[in-house]
């Protein structure tokens, strides 16, 4: 994402977020299962990858695992309980 002219990952579109962001199979499972869960929008989703790519970067690592888009998910319960 050097060339696009995006510095962080909160400034990333929905289409850079699916070229950045690549997962396995059961990581996309778990991803479209709290999509269900917690009712989530488009945006929603989007933040979720964001956190989780963010963290993977913080790793060190190319791909977003499950543990990555796991965490993800419990910063957004927990923002969800905190601020309704």
């Amino acid at each position: 994402m050097k060339d696009s002219g995006i510095r962080s990952n909160a400034h990333m579109n929905s289409k850079a977020l699916q070229q950045v962001c690549e997962m396995d199979s059961g990581t996309k499972d778990m991803l479209k299962a709290a999509i269900a869960q917690f009712n989530l929008t488009g945006r929603g989703y989007d933040r979720i990858l964001k956190v989780s790519r963010t963290i993977a970067d913080l790793e060190g690592v190319p791909n977003v695992e499950m543990h990555h888009v796991a965490e993800a998910i419990n910063y957004r319960s927990f923002d969800r309980k905190l601020f309704g």
